[in-house]
């Protein structure tokens, strides 16, 4: 990608938009989007939520994340990765001011609905970002490091939550402070300038692609089989298995910091390929839905599960990410934002499903049958085993002749 011939400021310093894109992350997907699940438990006593409710107000801010995405896309052209950036910072912290005082499920909805915004409009602009300012060969590694911005997020405000228990709204009002210099760093950090697509792009044909069909079916499933743990894992973890509120943090923080783990996505699938590390990864979740429901017994074993989860969530939203790039090599934007875009609706689907479950059958009942939706998503694998070599996950250069399919 070009700028245009009026706007020729430098380029920010590459340490610096990797280190901005990440907080960004953290913020948008570990605070604004995934602390709701951790504190959800508490929020539900204060405003008297039932569990169909509370899944309602998570696949609303799932169902924005996926207007965010769109938004990102469409707002791109006409203010540049730098302008989307700093907009999805300002919505997420604003989104999460609201959820501070809060004081109704209404109230509640619409400030997560505007926090899903903003964790909508973050992925794209990153991606084209290191498509724009970095090289190919140091792309993947990039990516893999922003992408593991969320789990450095979910840690975070596993451990906010053991200094300040009980306190939610005050929580919220810390993550939002945190939010607004974020997205003052991030002015500084992101490329100056509106990319020019390139010459002969149609924008009505970018998704007419062999394997979309495999990768949005396979990303759907995922995505709604996961909201078990981010919406309601802490709820499963104290109303059925007893754990105390002490204990909840310290899982979320276990989720986060094998998630870190993530960050070598990268390297795993240049060793194994892009395939097997989806199947590897959509096993394991649905090896921790099940764990998580037969724990009744072993209540310590859920702390293995949601560290499982954790970094087999990480690495396979990496896959999808690479998946997407070997599919629009030419189009960063577009190869990560369609993977996630469908994670999302699968997500919107799956929150308020799963509460409904939950509330009609209970939860173990709910995490088999999620466990199931998690297992169908491994059938469907992306042909790229040539996609393995570093040219394949980046985000600009053709591979070639190579061909992706997955269908």
């Amino acid at each position: 990608m070009t700028t245009r011939p009026n706007e020729p400021a430098p380029l920010p310093g590459k340490g610096n938009l990797v280190a901005a894109a990440f907080a960004l992350t953290a913020l948008t997907y570990g605070l604004a989007r995934f602390a709701y699940g951790l504190l959800l438990p508490k929020i539900r006593e204060d405003l008297s939520l039932g569990a169909t409710a509370a899944g309602w107000i998570g696949g609303g801010a799932f169902a924005a994340y996926c207007f965010g995405i769109i938004a990102a896309f469409v707002a791109g052209a006409r203010l540049g990765e730098r302008g989307v950036a700093v907009l999805a910072g300002l919505m997420a912290t604003c989104g999460l001011a609201l959820v501070a005082v809060a004081s109704s499920a209404w109230s509640l909805g619409l400030a997560n609905l505007l926090a899903g915004v903003g964790t909508g409009l973050t992925s794209p602009p990153l991606a084209a970002a290191v498509a724009r300012c970095l090289e190919d060969s140091a792309r993947p590694k990039a990516n893999g490091a922003i992408n593991a911005g969320t789990a450095a997020g979910i840690i975070f405000s596993g451990i906010a939550v053991m200094a300040f228990p009980g306190g939610w709204r005050g929580l919220y009002g810390f993550f939002a402070a945190i939010g607004a210099a974020v997205t003052i760093w991030l002015w500084f950090a992101m490329p100056p300038g509106i990319p020019v697509p390139p010459p002969g792009d149609r924008p009505g044909r970018r998704l007419f692609r062999a394997g979309i069909g495999g990768l949005c079916v396979s990303a759907f499933l995922m995505g709604a089989a996961s909201t078990s743990i981010w919406t309601f894992g802490a709820g499963i973890m104290r109303d059925d298995l007893g754990i105390a509120d002490g204990g909840i943090p310290l899982a979320w923080i276990l989720l986060g910091a094998a998630g870190v783990a993530g960050a070598a996505t990268g390297l795993l699938t240049t060793r194994f390929g892009i395939g097997a590390v989806h199947r590897m990864a959509l096993f394991a979740m649905t090896l921790a839905l099940i764990g998580l429901a037969m724990a009744t017994d072993a209540p310590a074993i859920a702390f293995a599960v949601m560290a499982l989860f954790g970094v087999a969530y990480i690495v396979s939203s990496g896959a999808y990410l690479l998946w997407g790039i070997a599919l629009f090599p030419d189009r960063a934007e577009i190869g990560l934002g369609l993977p996630f875009l469908m994670l999302a609706l699968g997500q919107t689907a799956g929150s308020p499903l799963f509460g409904s479950i939950w509330e009609a059958a209970g939860s173990a009942t709910a995490l088999l049958s999620f466990a199931a939706l998690m297992g169908t998503g491994a059938f469907w694998t992306p042909h790229v085993p040539e996609a393995r070599p570093a040219p394949v996950t980046s985000a600009a250069s053709p591979p070639g002749n190579r061909r992706s399919g997955g269908d």
